[in-house]
């Protein structure tokens, strides 16, 4: 089978995009050749008038590159070469003497993009499903079939530059009113439009004008107003990714030089500039996130998956309110429960919120988002609870509250309904003591906000029936989460490596670091809030209750946790949620600040405002190396499945660094030994909560790595 094939309808000529084999089309070197051959065929078809660049995939035009294919490329050359020869076919179909129309739906992503750009028309469904995006800088890259150069001159630079450094997704209204497409048509349309705009060009070319304001065409307009913008982008850049991912500025080298020194000198740019990232550490290692991200997609215990239609959730506060989003937005229905119309009202709302924001952006008709909401029923009562297939519990964060509920809803619950915690620390076996079926408890861990963050850690004990496991880990999947299925223990995962880096930063308080040093060390390293200003995000209150949870595991390696956490809790430090962290929040009125300011109050509960300079550096191993170590205790004690979970919830859940591949790939690309080797320096100076888990010996001792190379 072909990757494309001709249908000559009324003079024009259909490419319909089938990739064999796969869910999605991607370019690869196979389909360069694939379309040579097309378009010499169609160019000497006296018959055709016009083309049409069409995919037959549901909900999807051309998803970007063939991945694999880029991580075997031998060198930059070869990526160079590869990048070159997109652009001489992508040239001739953009001077083609024939007009090309893209007709588009579904994901139109990366080279997908690109591809469109170099049409004559580009004709979109308005389907939210219709995305396009150049998200090449998430994976290390640049566009590099000529996005960096067709876009600025399509869409204006600024709004080239915002799309190329963001990697955002645009739909198709924002798509229609920058330009970006010149059309749009309902999906059952999409053909017929697209025919007649061939034919239509064919007889009349189109003539269009960017769509900017006119402060933005003057701006763009003159040298002077073009160097501001690269050196505001670049000042962005810096301050977002503190030099730690070297695309973004290699995509605003690229811009600069075509918009400046002609289209030929910038295409030469791109070629180059993609060669090099493509063989970079960091476009290695955020492309195999992406592919053990998608490898969580899939449910390997399908067979055993049992049909959940209604979910139950317990607790319409911000988790719940959340999961509710989350659930409704993906056809399931819901019935979400809390104790006074008050609460049940405050978390409608802000469900209703966040769809109506989609609705402004175009991710979601307004018809989309009435059907989504009219899905989740409040209520105060228990009434509709039995008809649930699922229940998740997403209360506070009390054992024997969690356990009274627990035992209250199996008195109204189905036989065979499974009971769900949200829980962040608390044993799911301590918890499923309660049960009269401790094999249909599980822990479904979301992380707050859930619409926002991509990860679910669902935790499994040793009775939990694998039906369960297979049945809620396929929820987690159709919620849109990447889902790590973990072992129950103390903290589980994420939170068991997460508390010993924030025990660290506070011992290091205790010692008298600073606050904005500690959090501008781990900035630096890559994590994207510093350690303090997230206990503050997370609440004082809530860190001090995680600490009780694992202090006793920690204690029995002879690890001591700081108290600091329960005496600030005690003295009402709850961080932001009541302005009173160790950040400033609640400002006089009118009083602007840049930036976060100290609450110099906190620091009498680490030994007085007297601060002395800490190394960077040290902040840096100690931090980082702890929270390492945890990972591997995990993985050395069954906690973790595998090193790619590990490596996928440090990354997902808790903001690791992504350039460094997760905790475990970070250790292989350092060498074992060599981590191993910092780890007891730091044993010697600071103490036990620095000895080095066993498999870290034993994996150096035999030369061993944690994935294969």
């Amino acid at each position: 089978m072909s990757y494309a094939k001709i249908e000559k309808q009324d003079g024009v000529a259909i490419i319909w995009l089938d990739q064999p084999g796969e869910k999605i089309n991607k370019i690869s070197m196979g389909l360069l050749d694939i379309f040579e051959d097309i378009l010499n065929q169609i160019e000497k078809d006296d018959e055709v008038k016009g083309v049409v660049l069409i995919s037959r995939k549901e909900d999807n035009f051309i998803a970007g590159a063939d991945l694999d294919e880029l991580l075997s490329l031998a060198g930059p050359e070869k990526a160079e070469t590869l990048s070159r020869l997109g652009h001489i076919l992508l040239n001739r179909m953009a001077d083609f003497p024939k007009p090309v129309v893209a007709a588009l739906h579904g994901a139109t992503l990366g080279g997908g993009l690109e591809v469109a750009l170099c049409c004559a028309y580009r004709i979109a469904t308005n389907d939210p499903k219709t995305v396009l995006a150049l998200p090449e800088v998430k994976l290390g890259l640049l566009p590099g079939g000529e996005g960096t150069q067709r876009l600025p001159r399509l869409i204006g630079l600024q709004s080239a530059l915002d799309m190329m450094l963001t990697g955002k997704n645009i739909y198709p209204r924002q798509a229609k009113r920058m330009g970006l497409v010149d059309d749009l048509i309902h999906p059952y349309g999409l053909l017929s439009a697209a025919k007649k705009a061939a034919l239509d060009l064919a007889d009349r070319p189109v003539k269009r004008q960017k769509k900017q304001s006119i402060l933005s065409r003057a701006l763009e307009g003159t040298s002077y107003g073009r160097k501001l913008i690269y050196k505001k982008a670049r000042e962005m850049v810096q301050k977002k990714t503190r030099g730690n991912y070297p695309a973004p500025f290699k995509i605003i080298e690229c811009v600069e030089t075509g918009m400046e020194k002609g289209m030929e000198a910038g295409l030469k740019a791109e070629e180059e500039k993609f060669g090099e990232l493509v063989m970079t550490p960091h476009a290695k290692e955020l492309i195999k996130i992406f592919f053990n991200m998608t490898a969580l997609k899939k449910n390997p215990l399908k067979e055993l998956v049992r049909s959940v239609n209604r979910i139950g959730i317990l607790g319409a506060g911000l988790m719940g309110s959340g999961i509710a989003n989350v659930s409704a937005t993906k056809g399931i229905e819901v019935l979400l429960k809390d104790v006074s119309y008050e609460a049940l009202g405050q978390g409608e709302k802000s469900i209703w919120q966040d769809l109506d924001r989609k609705v402004k952006k175009g991710g979601l008709s307004a018809f989309q988002r009435d059907l989504t909401f009219s899905r989740i029923n409040g209520t105060i009562t228990d009434k509709g609870l039995e008809k649930a297939d699922l229940v998740i519990e997403a209360v506070f964060e009390d054992l024997d509250l969690k356990r009274k509920i627990l035992t209250e809803a199996e008195a109204i619950i189905k036989e065979d309904a499974i009971f769900a915690t949200n829980t962040s620390s608390l044993s799911i076996a301590t918890i499923a003591e309660a049960s009269k079926r401790p094999e249909q408890v599980i822990g479904m861990h979301y992380f707050s906000p859930v619409p926002k963050m991509p990860l679910l850690e669902i935790i499994v004990t040793g009775k939990t029936a694998d039906w369960v496991t297979a049945t809620a880990l396929d929820v987690g999947i159709k919620q849109g989460k990447t889902v790590i299925v973990v072992n129950d223990g103390p903290g589980f995962y994420t939170t068991r490596i997460l508390a010993p880096l924030l025990n660290e930063a506070l011992v290091l308080l205790e010692e008298g670091a600073d606050i904005e040093e500690i959090d501008t060390a781990m900035l630096d390293f890559g994590y994207p809030v510093g350690p303090v200003a997230l206990l503050d995000e997370v609440g004082i209150d809530v860190g001090a209750h995680v600490s009780k949870v694992l202090g006793p595991l920690f204690a029995k390696r002879g690890a001591k946790s700081s108290e600091a956490m329960e005496k600030l809790a005690h003295a009402g430090y709850r961080g932001r949620k009541n302005n009173k962290g160790f950040y400033l929040y609640d400002y006089p009125s009118g009083k602007k600040k840049k930036k976060k300011e100290v609450n110099q109050e906190i620091y009498p509960f680490f030994g007085g405002r007297d601060r002395k300079k800490v190394d960077k550096k040290e902040i840096q191993n100690r931090l980082s190396l702890v929270m390492i170590n945890e990972a591997a205790h995990c993985l050395q004690e069954g906690i973790l499945r595998s090193p790619r979970d590990g490596d996928i919830g440090a990354v997902f859940g808790l903001g690791f660094p992504p350039f460094l591949g997760g905790p475990f790939r970070y250790m292989d690309n350092c060498k074992i030994h060599n981590i191993l080797s910092l780890l007891e320096d730091l044993e010697n100076k600071h103490g036990s909560r620095f000895t080095p888990a066993q498999i870290l010996r034993d994996n150096a001792s035999k030369n061993e790595r944690f994935y294969p190379e």
